[in-house]
């Protein structure tokens, strides 16, 4: 003998192992499947790949199904040999493992070359063993599948280079399988690059949420959709983990609540993980995973930061490697199974009761240094420490995420929590902030105030001038935003003003982070502007704004501004503009699907105006009621005062004199007097008086219109008009001159009151060109309300009109007659004919929006034909032929 090898004959098989004792037969033993195994044919046909390349791997965490989906797949091998050794011997040597691969063979029927021998030393084998056993499987017609389970306890490296070399002599005669939870020592990126591997990985073994009903279904459960999906959120498909949870469900009353509820750090799965995953690490390892186990996501450094070692970029990667519920994502960044993260932070209380808080904070001061502000803000919050979380905050310029972008909600559900006792100027900005956006404008300026009183001594959590400028410029924002809700426009320009300078101090990198903060800031200093009448002033600051580039962090802003920009448009007579903006602005956070509230809604004011200048009545009131759903922290004084002028002039549209004047008689609270403000709300006082009869009221209430807003100068001068006062109103509209000024909404009603005053001194020539100018201005943006309120003089101007084809199919859209009287309710509309559909429903609403096709097309995200299928319908059950009848009836139904 060699002292490796026997000499007993082939026909004399071994008894014993090298040391002697019988072999386990049950490590040959395929094993059984319990009666609720699924079989997965997904995997089981990538497994039959197995049968084309020298080798397969089956690479898994532990339960992940692996030996369960091996030992199937053995079983369905008809015809071919499989020899399957459970290679538990771990720690032990090549000869050992060697002896239990051979009698594997034996077992399985394989017949060995008559020389093979067999190893008669645990630790050692000849050489002449692979390459003899190489050869004679080399010399096979048809392949001997060798599986190899927990192939991970194989730790030697002799053994591998062993198995290697009789895996690449043995030709076609060897199909090795290895189950294994880790990377076996094998050479697998020479077998890969070849295409000679196949692998099966712990993605590909998770369950899918099919396989999961089905598994359940074996247990006699039966789950909805959504419950099957939540449980293989909460496994990641984890085999076992459900296997489990099945049986445990089934103990219970309510299964479906218990597999929603149940808590894995008391549950079999605890038992499960702690026993193969955690106590096979070594003290330092465990120690690590507790800790980890409070971060979503982690890298080496962070891992680091929470253990006060330099080691966790070895370990993990070896977990990761190990399969131990280590997952690697990309960029160097970790995650725990979600079940394990579970069951080690509860283990991480148990053992560490008072570590946690301290954790926390470390994490939160690593993550802010690297620049994650917001998970440095949740440790922070998580660890009880808010006057950093709040410093954080403040010192990277998220103040403006109270506002605006997709973490608002997040940031003021955070915040909600920070204790009273918690002192300083940033946490007094952080409530400040928190005031303002919700509107309580007495809370928030009271934070301010004790915010201001330290920002001298305040020196930012990193202690450089960074925090200082970052913590005034936060303040100069938040008091431009108090300004603007208290319409106290110089205000507003005093906190500009401060900001601009601390621009200037803080880092262009950080100001990129955070565009929200310049976008909130001029958008609020132009709304003050605009409530002070400075409108070119106010239309520079918004532009800025509204021509940025749209991202989700400035959607607000954006809106708002092309919402005001649009009423400036309005107020300056120009609809087509201003409708074009409001549009926009209406698509601005929609396009990033933020939260409603998300805008100021003066966008729809806009629109809402904008529809009573043309008559659209049930439009323009469909529109004024979607604006007071709006962003609280935006319902400033220019919202408030146009809701309530929009509201009047719709009433007085309506033939309701009365209903406008309680509109506009609250005067809308601001520290300063807005000149456009006053000026249009007593032209819609004195129009409400005149319709009265109460002339003198209506003279009275003239002299508070100032003429250098040429919008109410006109307005005053056809007021003075119906007063019958023609000279004063010509005189009027002279100084005022708004041709060339303003818009068609100014310029037609300018031309009005000068056709009607001639109309009056028997100049029917002059009457007649100014009425055919007016109607050529006014069929381009479909401005009929001027026309309507011109009263009987303006008749027979428009027959003559109508008869030369200015006035023809656009003038008066709802069948009345322009010059007429206003119009009043009629009586109870007819029924439907057919119920609409809840898509035509979906469609009938953005029509009320003065969508077009193409928009509620996108909107619902469905085809343009799609979307006039569905007008017809509605048309058909609304018994309308247009798009305005169908608002104005689905209005009078009580669908809209």
């Amino acid at each position: 003998m060699s002292g490796l090898e026997g000499d007993d004959p082939p026909s004399a098989e071994p008894v014993a192992d090298p040391h002697g004792d019988p072999y386990l037969r049950t490590r040959f033993t395929v094993p059984a499947r319990p009666v609720t195994f699924l079989r997965r044919e997904r995997l089981t046909r990538h497994l039959d790949r197995a049968l084309r390349t020298p080798l397969t791997m089956v690479n898994g965490a532990a339960g992940a199904g692996k030996t369960l989906l091996a030992a199937d797949w053995a079983e369905s091998r008809d015809g071919l040999p499989v020899a399957w050794l459970t290679t538990d011997a771990a720690g032990e040597g090549a000869g050992m493992f060697w002896a239990y691969l051979l009698q594997a063979l034996r077992t399985a029927g394989v017949a060995l070359p008559a020389d093979i021998g067999f190893p008669a030393d645990a630790h050692r084998v000849s050489p002449a063993l692979p390459s003899r056993l190489a050869a004679g499987l080399s010399a096979r017609e048809r392949p001997v599948i060798v599986i190899l389970d927990e192939f991970d306890r194989v730790t030697a490296p002799e053994i591998a280079e062993q198995l290697d070399f009789v895996l690449r002599h043995a030709g076609t005669g060897l199909r090795l399988v290895l189950v294994t939870r880790t990377e076996p020592l094998l050479p697998l990126h020479r077998y890969r690059a070849a295409g000679e591997l196949t692998e099966i990985r712990g993605a590909e073994l998770a369950f899918t949420p099919r396989e999961t009903a089905g598994l359940m279904a074996l247990h006699g459960l039966r789950l909805p959709a959504g419950a099957v999906r939540a449980l293989v959120a909460r496994t990641r498909g984890w085999a076992a983990g459900l296997r489990l949870c099945a049986l445990a469900a089934g103990e219970s009353r309510d299964p479906q609540a218990y597999l929603e509820e149940f808590e894995a750090d008391r549950s079999t799965i605890a038992d499960f993980l702690l026993a193969e995953v955690l106590k096979r690490q070594d003290p330092g390892t465990q120690d690590l995973l507790l800790r980890v186990s409070l971060l979503d996501r982690f890298c080496p450094g962070l891992a680091n930061a929470l253990t006060g070692r330099n080691d966790a970029g070895a370990i993990l990667d070896r977990l990761s490697r190990d399969n131990a519920f280590v997952e690697h994502l990309e960029h160097g960044l970790y995650r725990l199974h979600p079940l394990f993260r579970e069951i080690l932070h509860a283990h991480l209380r148990m053992r560490q009761p008072d570590a946690e808080p301290e954790l926390h904070r470390r994490a939160a001061a690593w993550l802010q240094r690297s620049g994650h502000l917001t998970e440095a803000l949740g440790h922070g919050a998580a660890g009880g420490d808010w006057g950093f979380t709040a410093g954080a905050l403040i010192d990277d310029l998220a103040v403006g995420q109270f506002f605006t972008g997709p973490r608002s909600d997040a940031v003021t559900g955070l915040f909600s929590g920070m204790r009273r006792e918690t002192t300083g100027t940033a946490p007094e900005l952080v409530r400040a902030a928190r005031e303002l956006a919700r509107r309580d404008l007495g809370a928030g300026l009271a934070h301010l105030r004790r915010a201001r009183q330290g920002l001298a001594e305040y020196g930012g959590t990193a202690g450089d001038a960074v925090g200082p400028a970052a913590a005034r410029l936060s303040c100069a924002l938040l008091e431009a935003l108090a300004a603007r809700l208290a319409g106290a426009p110089d205000r507003a320009e005093s906190a500009a003003r401060v900001a601009e300078r601390m621009l200037e101090l803080v880092p262009a990198d950080l100001l990129e982070r955070h565009p929200e903060l310049t976008a909130l800031l001029l958008d609020h200093v132009g709304s003050a502007r605009l409530w002070a009448g400075r409108f070119d002033q106010a239309r520079a600051a918004l532009s800025t704004v509204a021509d940025s580039a749209a991202q989700a962090a400035t959607a607000l802003p954006h809106e708002d501004s092309l919402g005001r920009l649009a009423l400036i448009d309005h107020l300056d007579g120009w609809l087509g503009g201003a409708e074009r903006r409001a549009r926009a602005a209406l698509t601005e956070t929609e396009r990033f699907g933020l939260s409603r509230p998300s805008g100021s809604g003066v966008e729809r004011l806009v629109l809402a105006a904008v529809a009573v200048d043309r008559d659209e009545l049930g439009q323009a009131q469909a529109l004024l009621d979607a604006s007071a759903e709006s962003h609280p922290a935006l319902r400033d004084p220019v919202l408030e005062a146009g809701r309530a002028l929009t509201a009047a002039r719709l009433h007085l549209a309506r033939g309701d004199p009365r209903a406008a004047l309680k509109a506009v008689e609250p005067e809308v609270p601001a520290d300063a007097v807005s000149p456009w403000v006053q000026g249009q709300t007593a032209l819609v006082a004195a129009a409400a008086h005149l319709a009265e009869g109460r002339v003198q009221t209506a003279a009275g209430l003239l002299r508070q219109v100032p003429e250098e807003q040429v919008a109410c100068a006109v307005g005053a001068a056809r007021l003075q008009l119906a007063a019958g006062r023609p000279a004063a109103a010509v005189s009027l509209l002279d100084r005022a001159h708004p041709e060339g000024r303003s818009g068609p909404a100014v310029t037609v009603r300018a031309a009005l009151v000068r056709a009607e005053a001639a109309d009056a001194a028997g100049d029917a020539a002059t009457a007649r060109g100014l009425v055919a100018r007016a109607l050529l201005e006014a069929r381009r943006e479909r401005l009929r309300r001027p026309f309507r309120e011109a009263g009987p003089w303006i008749r027979p101007y428009l027959d003559t009109a109508s008869r030369q084809g200015a006035a023809t199919g656009w003038l008066a859209p709802d069948g009345g007659h322009p010059g007429g009287p206003p119009r009043h309710e009629q009586g109870p509309p007819p029924p439907l004919v057919e119920e609409l559909s809840g898509r035509e429903r979906d469609v009938l609403r953005r029509l009320a929006l003065t969508m077009s096709t193409e928009e509620i097309a996108a909107d619902l995200y469905v085809s343009v034909n799609t979307v006039k299928t569905h007008l017809k319908g509605v048309y058909r059950k609304l018994s309308v032929n247009r798009r305005n009848e169908a608002v104005r009836r689905a209005r009078e139904l009580d669908l809209l």
